[in-house]
């Protein structure tokens, strides 16, 4: 998977908390508390990132997270429904996530952390199933690990030497 650097400045970027986690850290002197925040940030319209940040505060650690996921968009092949371009199973870790383009007025059909990443990224249109973990930030990893290397019509007839008429029949 090829990755390019997406320059989040130019995007009108949404975010969303998927996940607030509390850590401790038992030292000589006690337990120190720490906080990781899982954000998901994205521009409704086919660009969709994921960052983690950790702090002693639970704001600052959602602010890091978010500083982070701008760090880290991909770009999301769409086709003309606001759905994807081809069935695909995402995987991160042990979580798989089965990603099934969905015709017209299907909606999205996701749980949770797969749900946030789908909304985020404008995908109108879409079925997924979470399968093997489900640990919050292996699921948003996995989706958009799986959305991240959907390949558009364009792409998949230019690398088989042939047109977009004859890939899609």
């Amino acid at each position: 998977m090829k990755h390019t650097i997406i320059d989040a400045s130019q995007f009108e970027l949404t975010d969303k908390v998927v996940a607030i986690k509390r850590v401790t850290k038992t030292v000589k002197g006690g337990r120190n508390m720490r906080f990781t925040a899982l954000v998901v940030v994205g521009d409704g319209n086919g660009h969709v990132g994921a960052g983690l940040g950790k702090a002693v505060e639970i704001p600052e650690a959602i602010r890091k997270g978010k500083e982070d996921a701008m760090k880290h968009l991909v770009k999301i092949a769409l086709d003309e429904n606001n759905s994807i371009t081809h069935d695909f199973i995402g995987k991160y870790g042990s979580a798989n996530v089965l990603l099934k383009k969905a015709p017209e007025g299907t909606g999205i059909i996701a749980g949770g952390p797969a749900r946030v990443v789908c909304e985020l990224a404008g995908i109108k249109n879409i079925r997924t199933k979470s399968l093997g973990s489900n640990n919050k930030q292996n699921v948003v990893l996995a989706t958009i690990t799986g959305l991240s290397q959907l390949k558009s019509p364009e792409e998949v007839a230019k690398s088989r030497g042939k047109s977009v008429e004859e890939v899609m029949a």
